[in-house]
């Protein structure tokens, strides 16, 4: 690791000790001095006038401050010991800090990764849901899985017992990458009997595990909601397959669509508690119902950048010469209407026809503000 990164680091980290000061506050301090650096040469009053600090917080800043050497010490030990086990610390600023996240509300500012995140991670689905699995919800996890999978869209889930580690499981089955987001160290895997599966995601270099918390720490249930909210600002959609009407998945729904994300839910049985939440979001337009990945892709597919392994069916024959012109002249991003027919010489009303049609065939989508695109 360069110097640069092990010092901004140690400056994160000695901010984050100072009582009262969490990452919404760092992000604020640094929003108003520019710099990092900035606020470790800065005086006490500075701290106070510029950053806003009440004076007793401001002073536990200050204490901080001049004692920096001693988080220097601190990082260099706690990065010793990442490297023993392959894994790497990153700050919200570095470069391989996943572009999704970046734009949550709040994300995580130190990030604790084993694995590596590719490109093609940047077209991820979050599974979730509840750790007291049925029969069903089993075999709909796998199946959408594998789909998704095949699509070459990255799984994304908890790790934890029931719908999260069949998803993860079922993505490494068939070919594909997961990420698995703890509640615990990297050095703690919860729960016990997903050790394989941990290994097998890093020592297959197949996805990558990640949290927010340092080595040693435990998985305290305070952990897992703060866990929740990473999920879902990894992934453009969440499905829900399964889940009580207060389950975990119900807070990564919350926090996806807070972070407006798309969410999915597999319909459940409705004589069984599994289900309640499901079906609760399908209901209150909370989320869309879905029954094969298709319908997720569909949805998505204008968000989704990598050359998918397999192309949902389209009705392209039989088109009119004008269909075939305007459907040549469109691709995946959203152009407006009278751009379109400017370009292709053709007037605003024969292209509206022509656009409704290939609408209807399932060939183009229109967005707001009278724009279309190709599916």
């Amino acid at each position: 690791m360069e110097n640069l990164q092990k010092d901004k680091l140690a400056k994160i980290k000695c901010l984050l000790a100072a009582e009262g000061i969490g990452p919404a506050r760092i992000y604020n301090l640094i929003a108003k001095f520019k710099k990092i650096n900035f606020i470790f040469s800065a005086k006490l009053t500075e701290l106070i006038k510029i950053g806003k600090l009440s004076p007793p917080t401001a002073k536990k800043v200050y204490n901080n401050i001049i004692r920096l050497e001693q988080f220097y010490n601190s990082i260099e030990k706690e990065i010793n010991a990442l490297n023993s086990i392959g894994a790497e610390m990153y700050s919200f600023w570095d470069e391989q800090y996943p572009a999704l996240l970046k734009n949550i509300y709040t994300p995580p500012i130190i990030l604790y990764q084993l694995g590596k995140l590719i490109e093609a991670d940047k077209s991820a689905i979050a599974i979730v849901g509840t750790r007291q699995a049925t029969n069903y919800g089993k075999l709909q996890t796998e199946r959408f899985a594998k789909e998704l999978v095949e699509q070459r869209i990255t799984i994304v889930s908890g790790m934890a017992r029931g719908i999260d580690t069949y998803a993860q499981n079922a993505a490494l089955k068939y070919n594909g990458r997961t990420i698995a987001v703890i509640g615990s160290g990297l050095d703690v895997v919860y729960p016990a009997e997903n050790k394989n599966l941990f290994n097998k995601i890093h020592t297959e270099k197949r996805g990558a595990i990640i949290s927010e918390y340092p080595l040693g720490t435990i998985p305290d249930a305070v952990n897992f909601p703060r866990r929740n909210r990473i999920i879902s600002g990894l992934s453009l959609g969440i499905l829900v397959v399964e889940t009580r009407i207060n389950g975990g998945a119900m807070q990564t729904v919350n926090f996806g669509i807070d972070q407006n994300r798309e969410i999915f839910a597999v319909p459940g049985n409705l004589s069984i508690p599994q289900s309640v939440g499901t079906n609760y979001i399908i209901r209150k337009n909370m989320a869309k119902l879905v029954q094969k990945s298709d319908d997720i892709i569909e949805e998505l597919q204008l968000r989704i950048k990598p050359v998918l392994g397999k192309t949902v069916p389209k009705e392209i024959e039989g088109l009119s010469l004008f269909e075939q012109k305007l459907l040549s002249a469109l691709n995946s991003e959203p152009i407006h209407i009278d751009a379109l027919a400017k370009n292709i010489n053709m007037s605003v009303s024969e292209c509206l026809v022509c656009l409704l049609t290939l609408e209807f065939k399932g060939i183009v989508k229109q967005f707001p503000g009278k724009t279309f695109a190709r599916i």
